[in-house]
C-alpha cells in the first residue's frame, strides 16, 4: 500500500512557504501523492453540523486555502508524486471550467493529477454556488459526463440542462487519461454503501475514496466488503475492475495516552495510528491518505512534516 499526504491548507499556516515545503518534503519521504481537500466557507450558524456528525465544524477550516491553486504550488516543485484531490465538491463548480483547470494541472505536473470528486454534504456551501443538496447528485452527475467530453477529441458538441457546447476546441487536454476517483457512499460508518453510491462508483468512477473510521479487524473486513461490492457491480457492468483504486482517507489525531479499544480510528497514540494504517492495508487500500490539518499544533508545518516522516519511516519498516 502506498502512502499520500495532505498538504498544508488550514487556518495559520504560510502558504507562500509552507505549500512548497511541504510537496517537496513529501516526495523526498517516499510520500506517492500529495493531496488538497475543499472547504469554501466557514459559517458562524451552519445549517448541518460537521460532514454528517454531531459535533460543531473545527476552527481549522476558517481557512482551507483553494485546492486546485494548492496543487499548481505543489506540480512546479516536485517531479514525481501524483497531485489529487481528495475530494472536490462538484457542484461548487462550474464543469468545464473545472475540465481545464484540472487538464491544466496535468499538462504542467506531466500528467500526475487525479480528480476525487464528491457530492458535497454543506448546504451553506452549495447555496453559496447556486446549487442545492436535492440537486447535488446531478450536479455531480453532470460534471462527471462534462469531463469526460472535454477531455475528449475536439470539437467537442455536449448539451446538459447547465452546459452547451456546440462544434468546439476546448484546450489544454490533459497528458493521458486523469483518474477519477468517488468519495461518498457511506464508507466505513458502521453501514453498507448507498446502491446508488455503489453504482455511480462502480460504473462512472477509476476508484473510491472512502473514509476509515473502526480500527482493527472489524474496520478492515467492513471497508473490504464495501469495496467488493463496488467491484462486483463494476464487473457486472462490462468493465475491469482489477483497474479501479481504492483510496483511504486517515483523518489523524494523536492523543497523550492511548485510546480504548472503541476509539475511532486514527484518533490515539503515535502507535495506535500506525496500527490503523496497517488496518487501512489490510482492507485493501492502494493507498492512504495520511491527513494531519486536524491537529491544532500542527498549524508548524515543519512540526507536521517530521510527524508525517515519522509515519512513511515506520510504516516502511515494517
Amino acid at each position: 500500500m502506498r502512502l499520500g499526504l495532505r498538504l498544508p491548507q488550514r487556518l495559520n499556516v504560510d502558504l507562500r512557504r509552507d505549500v512548497v515545503e511541504a510537496a517537496r518534503t513529501a516526495e523526498a519521504a517516499g510520500y506517492a501523492g500529495v493531496w488538497t481537500y475543499e472547504r469554501l466557507l466557514f459559517p458562524r450558524d451552519p445549517v448541518e453540523p460537521y460532514a454528517g456528525t454531531d459535533v460543531p465544524w473545527p476552527e481549522h477550516s476558517r481557512q482551507a486555502a483553494d485546492p486546485l491553486a494548492i496543487l499548481t504550488a505543489a506540480a512546479v516543485v516536485t517531479d514525481k508524486v501524483r497531485l489529487g484531490t481528495s475530494v472536490l465538491v462538484a457542484a461548487l463548480h462550474t464543469p468545464v471550467q473545472l475540465a481545464k483547470a484540472l487538464a491544466t494541472i496535468d499538462q504542467i505536473s506531466g500528467g500526475r493529477m487525479v480528480a476525487g470528486l464528491g457530492a458535497g454534504w454543506s448546504t451553506d456551501e452549495l447555496r453559496a454556488t447556486g446549487a442545492t443538496r436535492a440537486h447535488r447528485g446531478r450536479f455531480l452527475d453532470e460534471t462527471l459526463d462534462v469531463l469526460q467530453a472535454v477531455w475528449g477529441r475536439d470539437p467537442v458538441t455536449f448539451r446538459s440542462p447547465r452546459v452547451v457546447i456546440e462544434d468546439a476546441a476546448v484546450l489544454p487536454k490533459p497528458v493521458s487519461k486523469i483518474p477519477v476517483l468517488l468519495a461518498g457512499g457511506g464508507s466505513n460508518l458502521g453501514r453498507s454503501t448507498s446502491p446508488a453510491a455503489v453504482r455511480r462508483i462502480a460504473t462512472r468512477a477509476d476508484g473510491w475514496l472512502p473514509v476509515l473510521t473502526t480500527t482493527g479487524p472489524a474496520g478492515a473486513a467492513r471497508l473490504r466488503s464495501n469495496w467488493d461490492r463496488i467491484r462486483e457491480v463494476a464487473e457486472e457492468n462490462g468493465r475491469d475492475a482489477s483497474s479501479m483504486e481504492m483510496i483511504v482517507v486517515g483523518n489523524v489525531t494523536f492523543t497523550d495516552h492511548p485510546e480504548g479499544p472503541d476509539r475511532p480510528a486514527f484518533v490515539g497514540t503515535f502507535d495506535q495510528i500506525i496500527e490503523d494504517v496497517h488496518t487501512a492495508a489490510e482492507a485493501g487500500a492502494d493507498e492512504l491518505i495520511v491527513d494531519l490539518n486536524l491537529q491544532d499544533w500542527f498549524s508548524s508545518t515543519s512540526q507536521m512534516l517530521d510527524t508525517a516522516v515519522q509515519i512513511r519511516e515506520r510504516y516502511a519498516a515494517q
